[in-house]
């Protein structure tokens, strides 16, 4: 159908610049001349900055062929439509981690297994292919697990089931291949984790008290499985000796392997870019993230609800279910307080400094150094949350692995160092100034991601038991590990209300293009790493304790919540090819047939010798 009259094009234009989305795409159904300039870059791109609430200073995704298409890729490519819920867990859900092929997923929860999950059925829904009950081991739950690089065998690790506040952890590796238990390790604290170094190498944590407020943290390689070759080969080796002070210590490990080649899935620099050419260089020595203030949801009925939830909290914490996890070993700094005055305490943490000086073994400047993208080699970076002020996880600590530690064949523990080097200093430390309660790594493994909850600014520690308030809102921190340093910032996206000695860790995960992440108001997050925008908020019932991504299919959603369910989450543009008939097989016409009959003639001639 042709309009008649037909109105001027820059008409059209403005009319449509006035009204929303999916008014333009209606009008453009109405005539060829409304659906060319429904289709018009200025249109799509000035809808997008006023939808999406953009900064203009942020451009494009340099991925993105046009406006139209990347509005329709925030639009329609989001997981935010729940497909299914998995209630096979009887307990809090704690974590979910993804296979790197992404066919399978695993669940660790507080009813003590750990589950496996198909995600290839042809009929699009999840099934429930193994469960071990971790109870038999004297584990009081589980709370995260990981597969390693070849998808052959799952790390899980978990909670034992002791006294009041006990910090002790067991790591347990199963071969995904008969399902069998290939071995247990020590893992004190518990909220270390474990992870993998490689196919057969995990590494575990230790805690030995040397002090009131004193302690080490030793990190250990061990073996995977024992074999033949096991009886004449270590199968564990120190990695690292690190000193703790003021009540922290070493948690939250896991390993970065940062290409020296590599192609950034991410554009976070495009205003320090330019800062730099004006600034002739002088941006290293002055530079400061990226700040984006998100803002909360804006709604009084939200507010309404959380504040009944941030009320409700404390009672919930009596229930006769085991309490979340919260911040382990301090039971030891806690009893020491009763019996040492804190003149003794504050003598013991200077001692303890002026020996770690004498005795700590100097970082190698050249292993940790800044490099910029294309030059310097490949690094393997060991990441943990630690602290020096207080208790509180409040820094990202960065040792390097070099290439003779990768596995636990090598030198005698401790022949590495001079008589008089006691621990191992870190390479690098980045302060967050805040709790930090979650860590994620990008896909390509450039980025890390960190959850925290931020002090009062200009805050003073001056008792290491008696950190600042953390703040409700949870801050998002990017952090470049090519360079080193944060890059980005987002401020107030998702909240938390448990106070400094409850506050528990809470998993986010990274996709290609999008951030999730839990949250103690009942639901997930969802954001766009380059736009640095919240897409979609996933509701449960309870905490949001964790979020996965399939690496196989950035639109497949996972959510864990202490609902005890897990959730599975679809884009709208999956949701309806999977919804759509099948097209059925069209006829071939006479003439097709016959020259596609002809054509394989001519070729079969060919292959004969005859033109």
């Amino acid at each position: 159908m042709e309009c008649v009259p037909a109105l001027p094009d820059s008409l059209v234009l403005e009319i449509f610049l006035r009204l929303p989305h999916d008014a333009v795409l209606r009008a453009g159904l109405t005539c060829r001349q409304w659906l060319a300039v429904s289709r018009d870059e200025f249109l799509w791109r000035e809808l997008f900055y006023s939808y999406y609430r953009i900064p203009r200073s942020v451009p494009r995704h340099p991925a993105a062929v046009s406006w139209y298409r990347e509005f329709r890729r925030l639009f329609d490519c989001i997981p935010c439509v729940e497909v299914q819920t998995l209630r096979e867990h009887s307990d809090q859900v704690l974590h979910l981690a993804f296979s790197h092929r992404g066919h399978r997923f695993s669940s660790c929860s507080k009813d003590c297994t750990v589950k496996l999950w198909d995600t290839e059925r042809h009929d699009g829904n999840i099934s429930l292919v193994h469960s071990s009950s971790m109870r038999q081991f004297n584990w009081g739950y589980t709370q995260f697990s990981q597969f390693n690089a070849d998808d052959t065998l799952l790390l899980v690790s978990g909670v034992y089931l002791g006294p009041h506040h006990s910090s002790s952890g067991e790591i347990a590796v199963i071969s995904l291949e008969n399902y069998s238990l290939l071995s247990r390790v020590r893992n004190k604290p518990y909220d270390v984790f474990g992870c993998w170094l490689n196919e057969t190498h995990l590494i575990s944590g230790n805690l030995h008290w040397i002090g009131n407020m004193t302690s080490c943290s030793v990190l250990w390689l061990n073996k995977a499985f024992q074999d033949v070759e096991s009886e004449n080969v270590n199968v564990v080796k120190r990695l690292f000796k690190i000193q703790n002070i003021n009540a922290s210590t070493i948690r939250t490990v896991m390993v970065a392997h940062c290409r020296r080649h590599d192609t950034p899935d991410l554009l976070l620099d495009y205003e320090a870019q330019s800062q730099a050419r004006r600034q002739n260089g002088q941006q290293q020595q002055n530079h400061q993230p990226l700040l984006f203030d998100l803002g909360t949801s804006g709604s009084e009925e939200e507010e309404e609800e959380e504040e009944q939830q941030r009320e409700a909290r404390c009672p919930s914490l009596s229930t006769g279910r085991f309490p979340q996890p919260t911040i382990s070993g301090l039971e030891h700094v806690l009893e020491s307080r009763k019996k040492v005055g804190p003149r003794e305490l504050a003598i013991e943490t200077h001692v303890a400094k002026v020996m770690g000086r004498a005795h700590t073994k100097p970082p190698d400047s050249s292993l940790i150094e800044p490099t910029e993208p294309g030059e310097g080699e490949d690094k393997t970076y060991l990441l943990f949350t630690t602290g020096s002020l207080t208790y509180s996880p409040h820094q990202i600590g960065i040792k390097r692995i070099k290439p003779d530690q990768m596995t636990t064949s090598g030198p005698v523990l401790g022949e590495e160092r001079s008589t008089d080097e006691f621990f191992d200093s870190l390479d690098h430390v980045i302060d967050i100034h805040g709790h930090i309660i979650g860590m994620g790594l990008s896909p390509d493994h450039r980025y890390l991601y960190v959850n925290s909850r931020a002090w009062p600014a200009g805050c003073v520690i001056s008792d290491p038991m008696s950190p600042p308030p953390i703040a409700e809102e949870i801050d998002l921190h990017v952090i470049d590990l090519k360079s080193l340093r944060e890059e980005r910032r987002s401020l107030r996206a998702h909240r938390a209300f448990t106070p400094n000695d409850e506050c528990f860790f809470i998993f986010l995960d990274v996709s290609r293009d999008f951030v999730a992440s839990g949250a103690e108001d009942k639901h997930g997050y969802i954001w766009d790493r380059h736009y640095n925008i919240c897409l979609a908020r996933l509701a449960h019932d309870d905490v949001v304790n964790s979020v996965a991504f399939s690496p196989a299919d950035q639109e497949l959603l996972l959510s864990a919540s202490d609902d005890s369910t897990i959730k599975v989450w679809r884009s709208p543009r999956m949701l309806r090819l999977s919804q759509a008939p099948a097209r059925p097989t069209r006829p071939r016409g006479l003439l097709s047939s016959w020259l596609s009959r002809g054509k394989n003639s001519s070729s079969a001639s060919s292959v004969n010798g005859k033109p």
